[in-house]
């Protein structure tokens, strides 16, 4: 999505904000090498930030593992246990048995990151569908909802849902950065949407300053994608530029303005929803 951070960024105080109502990050990588120093102290910051809870992205065989390690060792986390299409030439039938545990552990809530990714194709889109296909039939079996990737394959995307839409639980698009039609879609099929910082970068992420409003608050969700795009509506640099899930509260400033809400409104609505879409209600998150 951007350029890769290389080292650590500890936050200026000047972006040490509080959000005005507990949140979820619903898309946090804490399993990326920027984060192996410091990760404890970048949960405290998320904590004071009134960071609730995080969701650790899995992404490949090694990264689930260690999603799903990191949701037992720290409260507040989860995980999730996927491939992402940039690695699906990767899936085999150990894969598929890897995954398929992960999904049966209490902290992992949901199958992904998958999907389909036509901008880079670093997988051949025989492969990506191969192996998305695979891991839709794995969120059919197991009842868990989907974490779903897609960049420029809106189309191909929203045909294999709609095969698929009757056997499966939840899914959010994660990170939408589409157009409004593919958006229009994805509604149709009765499916979620995370917002990122991408909403504030006036470069590449200026259209869908036109139509965010129209998600419903009951489908909205809020994520980092951390440590990658970092918004660029913050009143201060950060040295190595590594987004974090403290800087959450920033990202739900710039949606609130653009939906035209208080930002309360929308911590509470975003966290209300992630925590029914992953199913934490009880946890004490």
């Amino acid at each position: 999505m951007s350029d890769t951070p290389t080292q650590d960024s500890p936050l200026p105080d000047a972006l040490r904000i509080s959000a005005p109502a507990p949140l979820i990050d619903i898309g946090a990588n804490l399993t990326h090498d920027s984060f192996a120093a410091d990760l404890d102290a970048t949960l405290e910051r998320a904590r004071q930030a009134n960071v609730a809870a995080l969701i650790v992205t899995g992404a490949d065989r090694d990264g689930s593992l260690r999603a799903h390690e990191l949701s037992e060792r720290h409260d507040g986390l989860y995980a999730t246990a996927g491939l992402h299409p940039h690695h699906a030439a990767d899936w085999d039938p150990a894969m598929e048995t890897t995954m398929r545990e992960l999904h049966q552990q209490p902290r992992v809530v949901a199958v992904g990151e998958c999907g389909l990714d036509f901008h880079r194709d670093f997988s051949s889109r025989a492969d990506q569908q191969r192996a998305f296909e695979a891991q839709l039939a794995l969120a059919a079996e197991s009842g868990l909802p989907l974490f779903l990737h897609e960049r420029e394959a809106g189309e191909r995307m929203l045909e294999i849902l709609r095969e698929w839409r009757d056997h499966l639980s939840d899914a959010v698009v994660h990170c939408f950065t589409g157009e409004r039609d593919t958006l229009y879609g994805y509604l149709d099929l009765d499916l979620h949407i995370g917002q990122t910082g991408w909403l504030s970068d006036e470069r590449r992420g200026h259209h869908l300053r036109e139509f965010v409003r129209d998600i419903p608050s009951e489908r909205l969700m809020v994520e980092t994608d951390c440590p990658y795009l970092l918004p660029r509506n913050l009143p201060a640099k950060i040295k190595g530029r590594r987004h974090e899930p403290a800087l959450l509260p920033w990202i739900v400033k710039e949606l609130a303005h653009w939906r035209g809400e208080s930002e309360t409104e929308v911590a509470q609505s975003t966290t209300r929803t992630a925590r029914r879409f992953f199913r934490l209600e009880g946890t004490g998150e």
